[in-house]
């Protein structure tokens, strides 16, 4: 295996900034609330409007939306809407009775409330809003509130027809971690978010990663990552494309090619600079591939396989012969695509896999934002008084084998109420009835 391109810039120092930046700005929003929040907006976005989009601004800015661009959103929404649902239909409430008398369950409950967050910056992102609303929505969460950081005046107007298409039933236009933290905190009219989902820039990833705990967050979204398996059999011009296509997303989005072909790799290595040369994006794309962009070339497909496990990258897709084993084979990603036919701006926009996903190798202990993460998997029991004794025998016994004698005795109290004898063959404790 040897390494054809490596990367050129370290990130932690970066990443040490942006903590700091951000723990200071949480306190100061905890400890002053909303007039920390409007001092933000107003320093950071020059923003002194309210925050809440009023449904007749709402209204006059999805009307600047176009109907083709309406239409697109809708069938968009239309997608992710149908694989959210099968989601949710596939976790289930059941119940099971493990012995005669006991009977265990579970409950899939939604939270109460979602914060969802909606990048705005350098681009509009309709799919985002989208992705994490109506993912909200199919999975029963009874009050969605959504924020998206203004441009100009307002928040993007098709980012507003999404968001009230999918379900959110407030808008704020407020973004970075103000946004993040008025969420959390339930400010401007907003019912205190139980989870924080959506991707965003590294002050609102941060953000929501120095607010886990006191909020659920759906997985930690760092700079947008993308790998391209590849054999000889692939096209170098679509590579290079779909390498170029991703780092678009910022200049500290990583993106990388594993492959067994050298002469591919070198291919690619010589025509993808040239291409971005002629991309409105290009100049951010070629940076962030010149700054982060690597090509491992690996010896076979089983070495390109556990490569790309290593990484555990956000997107991957494979363009390879036998798509069937590479399904089977990879384990750690956060979303795949199969065939040249698939590309990540598919799942990115339209086809209905949610596109926010694990940055960071998190891909090797979680998926990518799905209805699951609204619900909570609540259990429940029932034993009757019948089945008690066996229950409370071993429950005791095990408790007194940890040195947890109150535990123990919660037990002893029922094998004396319930049981019909005292002959248990173990020490059980008497308790009198205090009246």
């Amino acid at each position: 295996m040897q390494h054809l391109k490596s990367p050129q810039v370290d990130k932690l120092d970066a990443d040490r900034k942006t903590r700091a930046i951000v723990e200071d700005m949480l306190a100061n929003i905890r400890e002053n609330g909303e007039s920390a929040v409007r001092g933000y907006a107003k320093d950071l976005d020059g923003w002194t409007q309210d925050f809440a989009l009023s449904d007749e601004k709402k209204a006059k800015l999805i009307a600047q939306v176009s109907e083709q661009a309406k239409q697109d959103i809708q069938f968009a929404h239309t997608q992710i809407m149908r694989f959210a649902k099968a989601q949710r239909a596939s976790l289930t409430d059941f119940q099971i009775d493990t012995e005669p008398g006991v009977t265990l369950g579970q409950r899939c409950v939604p939270v109460d409330c979602a914060g969802c967050y909606v990048p705005g910056g350098r681009y509009a992102h309709v799919a985002s809003a989208l992705m994490s609303v109506a993912t909200a929505r199919a999975a029963g969460v009874p009050f969605v509130v959504a924020a998206s950081p203004p441009r100009g005046d307002a928040i993007d107007p098709a980012v507003a027809y999404a968001m009230d298409l999918a379900g959110a039933d407030l808008i704020l236009e407020m973004g970075g971690v103000q946004a993040v933290a008025s969420m959390a905190m339930g400010l401007f009219g907003a019912k205190p978010a139980d989870i924080l989902v959506g991707p965003g820039n590294a002050f609102v990833a941060e953000a929501k990663l120095q607010l886990f705990g006191g909020v659920g967050i759906d997985l930690f979204a760092g700079p947008t990552e993308s790998a391209v398996i590849t054999d000889d059999t692939a096209d170098p011009m679509t590579v290079a494309i779909d390498l170029l296509s991703q780092a678009e997303h910022g200049t500290t989005s990583p993106v990388w090619l594993f492959t067994t072909s050298a002469e591919l790799a070198e291919t690619v290595h010589r025509i993808l600079p040239q291409i971005a040369k002629d991309w409105p994006t290009g100049e951010v794309a070629a940076e962030a591939w010149a700054n982060h962009g690597e090509i491992v070339i690996c010896d076979d497909r089983e070495q390109m396989a556990e490569v790309s496990d290593r990484y555990a990258c956000e997107h991957l897709q494979v363009q390879a012969e036998d798509l069937e084993w590479w399904k089977t084979r990879l384990r750690n990603y956060g979303s795949l695509f199969l065939g040249e036919g698939s590309t990540v701006t598919h799942g990115d926009k339209c086809s209905g896999t949610n596109h926010i996903l694990p940055t960071r190798q998190a891909a090797r202990y979680t998926g990518g934002l799905n209805v699951m993460k609204f619900l909570k998997v609540l259990t429940w029991q029932e034993i009757r008084t019948d089945a008690d004794p066996m229950m409370s025998s071993v429950a005791s016994r095990l408790s007194r084998t940890e040195g947890m004698d109150a535990h123990a005795r919660a037990c002893d109290w029922r094998l004396q109420k319930f049981g019909k004898t005292d002959d248990w063959g173990f020490e059980v404790a008497h308790q009198e009835r205090v009246d």
